[in-house]
């Protein structure tokens, strides 16, 4: 019997090798895109999706879209914290050449413009942010334009002026740190703060930060 048994398992037919192998490599090729789709799902919610808590009107309206209502339009790509967060004091120069941090501007809402001279779409964006300034800026409410370039506070001056900028402040980081402080990985990276100093989101590239969606997430903060 045991004989036999043996030889009835040596009749059976076996896959070809170079099938087992391609059947090998399918099933490997499957496990590693389930394994990536499961951690694309885990890691890959964005920041704007609707924030969770008590089901009210509002809340079940931003849950039905998906992402923060202010996120529209001209700020889709604004991205929000899930809750305001803590940010470094930052130390920099004014147009008078006098070192001030973002300690001083505590209790307005700032629109810091992290932005450089030899930066294209700075230049692009810059006017937007003059319009806004001269239309929102108060006791309330200010834009803060901070050139991380080593041409310095004069740099940024001349840089205002030749684009005919003059409702925003000059405002410098000549050591080019502060923004690694802020966590810039582009320019133009502009980050809107609340009025206790702490970073509701950001948006990284150029805006156009004098329209009616910049205006209405801003006026939302004050």
């Amino acid at each position: 019997m045991v004989l036999g048994e043996r030889r009835h398992m040596s009749e059976q037919p076996q896959l070809p090798k170079l099938n087992r192998s391609l059947i090998y490599a399918w099933v490997a090729a499957l496990a590693a895109v389930v394994a990536f789709a499961g951690v694309y799902v885990t890691l890959g919610q964005p920041d704007n999706q609707a924030p969770s808590g008590p089901a009210t009107e509002s809340s079940v309206s931003e849950a039905k879209s998906g992402v923060h209502p202010l996120a529209t339009g001209a700020m889709t790509t604004f991205v929000f914290k899930p809750q305001p967060e803590a940010l470094p004091d930052i130390r920099f120069l004014n147009g008078d050449g006098a070192e001030v941090g973002l300690d001083d501007f505590r209790g307005k809402v700032v629109l810091l413009n992290v932005w450089a001279t030899w930066c294209a779409p700075c230049r692009e964006e810059m006017p937007a942010l003059d319009k806004l300034q001269a239309e929102l800026g108060s006791d309330k409410f200010q834009v803060v334009a901070l050139a991380v370039d080593k041409s310095g506070i004069d740099g940024a001056k001349k840089f205002l002026s030749g684009i005919k900028v003059d409702k925003l402040g000059a405002y410098a980081d000549p050591t080019a740190k502060e923004g690694t402080r802020l966590k810039v990985i582009g320019m133009p990276t502009t980050i809107l703060i609340d009025k206790e100093g702490r970073e509701i989101g950001r948006l990284i590239g150029p805006a156009k930060w004098d329209s009616a969606d910049a205006k209405r997430l801003i006026e939302a903060q004050r």
